[in-house]
């Protein structure tokens, strides 16, 4: 069989393209800058420990004593034996980051708008539309990567299901395994559960099509395809997938076991709570800025530090300029929606939208139905709490929805789908099968809707909104009635300045189209003419809030943060030790990670009974919790500066027990640590009641114990007692992987005072090691090579086949 390298061709420009237009945004990592990603500052001090250890013993720790007092490594980048598809997953994203996620973005939509059989060079546009989506370009500035690398493989994901229910079965299959592979090794499981949601609603919509044509049976071989394909990724990812879910039921995304507020108020029935969940929802009339950028303003000053209404009247208050400047920019935000903190508009582009509308007249079948369907429920359930009872019902009744905060995120699926639907809407156009009277009449409505939608906010803001936002009554005392008035003014101005862009972005897009249909310009002219169009939209509000001035010298981001001097003086003492910094937002920060062993961190998934610590007794400066978990340094910050303090009345790092609290719930283990003795008495659950075989009270005097090793995942003490003891060791008991053992013969450990582990240690001198070995690692990595060999031998197969085939159809013809 012959390969036409001149139908390639085509493709391999496209791919160079999209190298070129990727470094060029990120142009500063040709001078060996890197972005300042705060996600990515965070995560660098919460991954230094497992990093180190890395580095230095060749090997995985697999847990890390850096964060919340101890947890594995499972959600901080650990590497897994045998997972070749991560090798894949890097040769993919070759360029530096993050123009490396923005050419995955390019390359996914490239693929899925091929197999949608849409020319080259639209596929090309349409890439450019998707990658340069300004949600989609925020989250590489911020550093949600693995956010962004989820989402770059969804279209691929689409790309393999789609040929599979085309009848496409080799290449479907090889597609979607390998892509789904991708997609679950990016590590974003709520993006790729909004991708299953997306994908449902494309199944329900073939299942009705094949309905309709009578191609059931071929509808559910194509599932039966899918299956497989579906079945061999997850094998491919086994090991993260496996520790994920172990880890899951120990995080906050698990059930601790405890029912009850500390306030005493009933905790409600979802994994997390609803106010958590929902608290950023989407406002409904914020959506509007899907197609106008700043509807509901920014989250910054920046547009008032030049000619505002809000600079004008601090001026007449008799502000000097340069003052009035720096606090216009720094403490006055023109956002009026309803959501916190949001760093930018989820904006698509005037253009995209524009074509996406033009494509409800002209576009019909099942592709529209998915595509329309899925950025609908995206929509809805982005609104979250303003739109409380579909979010409420998926809470309670739709699997797994409740372990996923930031519901505004699922309109990834909208910047998906829209622009998707918008290019197969001028595909359609371009189509000689359609009546030029029907796109008349297409281009006519897609003109009225969008651009009379720009008109009347244009015209008529004031009539629908009186712009308030949250924050304007904490301005009010200080800064007076008259300047509020002047900052709703400017928020008004910024809500007409960005609707009469995208009016006139409306009107260009449509006279395009308007001169192709009287042929006064050529299909490829057109495609040139919106490639740039879509660019200049996309780009110019891209810039606004991802640019050069983002980047830094690489050496910032390899050491982000700068020890004081307490974690200088802190960090002489050679003991294994926690660290308390009030200096920080310790319990949102990785920077005490970074330099000590922290009873906070960052993450989104922290672990869930220290959490429950954190909401009982931690946020309150509970000592005797803070002793239990060996807090021997606090650091707080003083007129000074930032100092330290020893804390002589920490526990150390382990000690023997007198007595013994026995309850029967979480619940009472928890509320029990407020009344309790912690230095003298252990809190334990009844269910352990079998492994206090020995147990006698008042016969703790005797003992002696000494941490004499540490690594994170080792620890070695010395023993010495002239009566069996009750031990409880200050590290984090976690129910899977870690193993005691007395003098090298194992022995059972358990859970007390909530979060510790103990252990009855018989009398006499004993070397006591805990040693943490995750069998789900050594189970995940086996399943994931035999998944490599049945992919690996598949594709050697299909490509075999598909080659004889083409062969054997070459001859008889």
């Amino acid at each position: 069989m012959k390969i036409s390298f001149k139908k390639l061709i085509p493709h391999l420009l496209v791919v160079i393209g999209f190298i070129i237009i990727a470094v060029a945004y990120f142009s500063p990592i040709l001078q060996g800058k890197q972005i300042f990603q705060s996600d990515i500052v965070q995560y660098i001090g919460m991954a230094k420990q497992q990093n180190d250890f890395r580095e230095k013993f060749d090997a995985e720790p697999y847990w890390t004593d850096a964060a919340f007092g101890g947890m594995p490594t499972y959600q901080l980048g650990a590497y897994y034996p045998h997972n070749y598809i991560k090798t894949v997953d890097s040769a993919l994203r070759f360029l530096p980051r993050p123009a490396d996620y923005l050419f995955l973005y390019f390359i996914g939509f490239y693929i899925l708008l091929l197999v949608l059989k849409v020319d080259y060079k639209l596929a090309f546009l349409g890439s450019i539309a998707f990658g340069f989506s300004t949600y989609l370009i925020i989250i590489l500035g911020v550093g949600h990567n693995a956010k962004a690398h989820a989402i770059a493989y969804m279209p691929m994901v689409l790309a393999g299901i789609v040929l599979c229910f085309r009848q496409k079965y080799i290449w479907g299959f090889l597609l979607l395994a390998f892509a789904m592979a991708l997609e679950i090794g990016a590590n974003h499981f709520q993006m790729t559960y909004y991708l299953l949601l997306l994908v449902i609603v494309l199944g329900i919509s073939y299942l009705i099509d094949a309905f309709r044509k009578q191609k059931i049976k071929e509808y559910f071989k194509s599932l039966g395809v899918m299956f497989v394909a579906v079945v061999l990724a997850l094998g491919l990812n086994a090991t993260n997938l496996l520790a994920t879910q172990e880890y899951t039921e120990f995080s906050t995304r698990g059930d601790t076991g405890l029912t009850i507020n500390p306030n005493g108020s009933p905790k409600g029935t979802s994994v997390l709570d609803y106010d958590y969940i929902t608290e950023y929802s989407y406002g409904i009339a914020e959506s509007f800025n899907l197609f106008i950028p700043r509807f509901m303003g920014d989250f910054d000053g920046s547009y008032l530090a030049e000619e505002s209404e809000s600079l004008s009247q601090l001026e007449k208050m008799g502000v000097p300029s340069l003052q009035a400047k720096e606090i216009v920019e720094g403490s006055i935000r023109t956002y009026w929606g309803d959501q916190p903190i949001v760093a930018a508009p989820a904006y698509i582009g005037a253009v995209v939208i524009f074509l996406f509308v033009l494509g409800l007249f002209l576009i019909k079948g099942k592709n529209k139905w998915w595509i329309i369907g899925g950025s609908i429920l995206a929509l809805l359930l982005s609104w979250g709490k303003n739109f409380g009872f579909l979010t409420e019902f998926f809470i309670d009744y739709i699997p797994l929805y409740d372990k996923f905060r930031a519901v505004s995120s699922i309109q990834v699926l909208i910047e998906l789908c829209v622009p998707v639907f918008a290019v197969l809407a001028i595909s359609k156009f371009f189509s000689s099968k359609i009546e030029v009277v029907e796109k008349q009449n297409a281009l006519k409505w897609a003109t009225i809707i969008t651009g009379g939608l720009a008109a009347v906010f244009i015209l008529f803001s004031s009539m629908f909104f009186d712009f308030s936002g949250a924050s304007d009554g904490m301005l009010l005392d200080p800064l007076g009635v008259d300047f509020i008035r002047a900052l709703k003014e400017d928020r008004q101005n910024i809500l007409v300045e960005d609707s009469i862009r995208s009016l006139i972005l409306v009107m260009v897009s449509s006279v395009l189209l308007w001169l192709f249909l009287k042929q006064k310009m050529s299909k490829n002219l057109i495609v040139a003419g919106f490639a740039i169009l879509i660019l200049i939209d996309l780009v110019s509000v891209d810039k606004r809030y991802v640019n050069n001035d983002d980047f830094v010298h690489a050496s910032i981001m390899k050491q982000p943060f700068q020890p004081t001097r307490a974690d200088v003086e802190i960090a002489k003492d050679t003991t294994h030790y926690r660290v308390f910094d009030v200096s920080e937002n310790t319990f949102n920060t990785g920077k005490v990670s970074y330099f000590h062993n922290s009873i906070g961190g960052y993450h989104a998934a922290k672990p869930g009974r220290i959490q429950d610590l954190i909401d009982f007794y931690i946020s309150q400066n509970d000592m005797q919790i803070l002793n239990m978990l060996n807090t021997k340094y606090f650091i707080f910050p003083t007129e000074e500066g930032i100092q330290y303090q020893q804390n002589p009345e920490t526990f150390g790092n382990a000690w023997a027990v007198d007595s013994i609290v026995m309850v029967e719930s979480a619940n009472e283990e928890i509320l029990a640590l407020g009344k309790t003795n912690l230095k003298h008495a252990a809190v334990v659950n009844k269910k352990n009641a079998d492994l206090l075989s020995g147990f006698e009270t008042g016969k703790s005097a005797s003992a002696e114990i000494k941490l004499t090793g540490y690594q994170p995942n080792k620890l070695q003490y010395q023993f010495n007692s002239e009566e069996n003891q009750l031990v409880i060791f200050s590290e984090v008991y976690y129910p899977h992987g870690w193993k005691a053992f007395i003098d090298g013969e194992e022995t059972p450990h358990f859970q007390a005072d909530y979060v510790l582990r103990a252990m009855m240690v018989p009398a006499g001198k004993h070397e006591i090691v805990f040693k943490f070995e995750p069998e789900v690692v050594e189970t995940g990595s086996t399943i994931s090579l035999i998944s490599s060999i049945l992919l690996g031998t598949i594709l050697i197969g299909g490509i075999f086949f598909s080659f004889r085939k083409r062969k054997n159809d070459s001859a008889e013809s």
